[in-house]
C-alpha cells in the first residue's frame, strides 16, 4: 500500500512517498503553505495512486500539543475531505534536524544547511519511515 507523508509547516509543507508495498519512504518534495497546498497535495496523492496519508505530529516532550498543532488538525481535516483518504499521526521529534544531518553531519544545527527543501522532503520521510516501520513490528503490514 503506497502512503503519502507530510511534514507540515507554516511556510512550507514536506512530502514523501513510499514505494508500492509501503516498507520504505522517499522524500518527494515541498508544497509551499497556503491557498494552494491542499490542492497540490491532493494532486499528488492522486498523481502517487497513494491510499493513506501519514502526517507528523507536533507535540512536545510531556506530550501536549505544541502551537502548531492546530493548524496541522485543521489541515488533517481538510486533506481528509478533498481526497476521502484517511490520514493517520505519527509523533515526530527532530525530524527536521535529523534530516539537516543527513545532508551535514558534521553540523549541529539545522540553520547552518542551506537546502531547505531537502530537509523538508527529508522530514516528511523520516515521519513517514518511523509509521511504515512502526505498522510493520505491529503486523500491520
Amino acid at each position: 500500500m503506497r502512503l503519502l507523508g507530510i511534514d507540515y509547516g507554516t511556510r512550507r509543507i514536506g512530502i514523501a512517498v513510499s514505494d508500492e508495498d509501503g516498507r520504505v519512504a522517499f522524500p518527494l518534495g515541498v508544497v509551499e503553505a497556503g491557498p494552494k497546498a491542499l490542492d497540490e497535495i491532493a494532486a499528488l496523492a492522486k498523481e502517487n495512486s497513494v491510499e493513506g496519508v501519514v502526517m507528523g505530529e507536533s507535540r512536545d516532550f510531556a506530550g501536549k500539543p505544541n502551537p502548531v498543532m492546530e493548524d496541522i488538525e485543521q489541515f488533517k481535516k481538510d486533506i481528509e475531505e478533498l481526497t476521502g483518504l484517511s490520514v493517520a499521526y505519527e509523533r515526530e521529534f527532530f525530524t527536521s534536524a535529523l534530516a539537516a544531518r543527513q545532508f551535514a553531519p558534521e553540523e549541529k544545527s539545522r540553520k547552518a544547511n542551506p537546502g531547505q527543501e531537502n530537509l523538508d522532503a527529508s522530514a516528511a520521510a523520516l515521519i513517514l519511515q518511523s509509521y511504515l516501520d512502526r505498522m510493520k513490528n505491529h503486523g500491520a503490514n
